[in-house]
């Protein structure tokens, strides 16, 4: 009996190191979360599926039953991407990219300017637009879900945008299905999540690469109205594999990161970097990948292999009351997220909600960063690790498998392989350790279980699970 309470007592829960706190919503309103912006550090505001943007007092504060709501604009056709600078909200919705504002100082936006809408609707419930905020150069990145995510019924579907400030649109890549959300790595390179789906075996995190073909073919018809662009990609073959037609098309972007249909989430969403230098935890610089199905935030490190980015994704935050679309880091080490259920289903018994998490403090046992090596893998870890259990190869299992590049829906996993840890090797500094493993697989995601790895102080891992894409080998 003791010892079922020690055992107990000692398996890590979040809210030993995260605190998820629901924020108050406007009573009777419908608070859908499409777009969520941090204005000056004081205040957040949210846009709503429905189309209104509301601005929320106080929820940066210690006692959230005191924040106030104020609607600041409606009639917003679903805007999913929206960022405020100078008094300006930039916001994607269905047709534009377009900016507001409020001139005469009464709470609500009266100025609106259409920026740029090079892209055609048909009021197919799928013809999604997703916005980040502007890049380093202004430039804001769109990526158009394919008509119903599957056909390319109005212009420009299935591609990404860039829309310059001064309204310019550019074509910058193709093979877009049916996006989740938008957002940069700490680089300023710029990642989008696709949903399990034709040409897609299972959702994932893909680089925009300008110029890049991220593999559905759908939307190439449009390849002729963009010079920029260069020369157009030959059709993949359905029913071959990523790895094999890249080989064959040299504009074909291999998917940075799988995200595991039922292992890692369903649906991913919004990407955010980690750029609050420690506020948030010990996982700065790294991505965050919001999850509506399964109401959860995914913890993705990435690194670039021959220039080509991969990297591993772990589990990280859940218990969401709803399914969480846009998510936001302010500079304190805030996560906002909003949630939505319509449409999809999703965990945590709520149609919407609004929802802050902030770390308490503690560091938790994880796998830090999982990086590619000429042998097999290096981890490291974020506190200090028992030897003996670290550097036991019988702590560590892993397998792989890849996906079915095909025309049909989705894929199951396919050309399974197992992988052996020939040997472990601690590292002097007891916090990282360097795996040698056989029979690694170009393509594939790689599986890492660490089950019976302890830190030094005798507590197991959080997340015992780690998925790593391999695209490409060190050379």
């Amino acid at each position: 009996m003791l010892a079922a309470t020690a055992l107990a007592a000692a398996a890590p829960t979040m809210e030993d190191f995260y605190l998820r706190e629901e924020i108050p919503l406007p009573e009777g309103e419908v608070m859908e979360g499409a777009s969520i912006s941090i204005i000056d550090d004081k205040r957040v505001a949210l846009a709503t599926r429905r189309g209104d943007v509301w601005i929320c007092d106080g929820a940066f504060g210690e006692d959230l039953s005191k924040v106030t709501w104020s609607k600041f604009a409606s009639g917003l056709h679903e805007p999913l991407g929206m960022s405020h600078k100078d008094g300006w909200f930039t916001f994607t919705q269905r047709p534009d990219v377009s900016r507001m504002r409020d001139s005469d100082g009464d709470g609500r936006a009266d100025q609106f300017v259409t920026v740029a809408a090079p892209w055609g609707i048909n009021g197919d419930y799928h013809e999604y637009a997703f916005g980040t905020p502007p890049d380093k150069d202004g430039n804001v990145w769109v990526v158009l879900c394919l008509t119903g995510s599957f056909n390319a019924n109005s212009p420009w579907r299935g591609w990404c945008f860039r829309i310059t400030p001064d309204g310019k649109s550019i074509p910058t890549c193709s093979g877009i299905r049916s996006p989740g959300g938008i957002g940069f790595n700490m680089e300023g390179d710029v990642f989008y999540c696709d949903n399990q789906g034709t040409w897609n075996g299972s959702s994932s995190l893909k680089h925009l690469k300008p110029g890049g073909f991220v593999g559905n073919p759908n939307g190439n018809k449009f390849w002729e109205q963009a010079p920029n662009m260069g020369p157009k990609p030959a059709d993949p073959k359905s029913g071959s594999r990523i790895e094999t037609e890249r080989k064959r098309i040299p504009q074909l972007v291999p998917t940075a990161v799988w995200l595991p249909h039922g292992k890692l989430g369903q649906s991913p969403t919004g990407i955010i970097p980690d750029h609050t230098e420690g506020a948030f935890g010990p996982f700065a610089g790294q991505v965050l990948v919001g999850e509506q199905t399964h109401s959860q935030v995914q913890r993705v490190f990435l690194e670039k292999i021959n220039g080509v980015y991969q990297g591993a994704a772990f589990p990280f935050l859940g218990g969401y009351r709803s399914g969480i679309v846009p998510l936001r880091l302010a500079d304190d080490g805030s996560l906002f997220v909003g949630t939505t259920n319509r449409g999809w289903g999703a965990r945590g018994g709520l149609p919407f909600s609004f929802e802050r998490t902030r770390w308490t403090g503690k560091v938790p046992f994880e796998i830090h960063e999982m990086r590619i090596t000429k042998d097999g893998f290096e981890l490291t870890f974020t506190e200090e690790i028992d030897p003996k259990t670290a550097g036991d190869k019988a702590s560590y299992s892993m397998n792989s498998w890849t996906y079915v590049y095909q025309s049909g829906y989705g894929s199951p996993e396919v050309d399974k392989t197992a992988q052996s840890i020939e040997s472990v090797t601690v590292g002097a500094d007891k916090k990282s350790v360097r795996l040698k493993v056989a029979n690694r697989q170009a393509g594939h995601c790689h599986h890492l279980k660490s089950e019976g790895v302890r830190s030094k102080s005798g507590g197991e891992l959080w997340h015992q699970n780690a998925y790593y894409t391999i695209n490409e080998f060190p050379k």
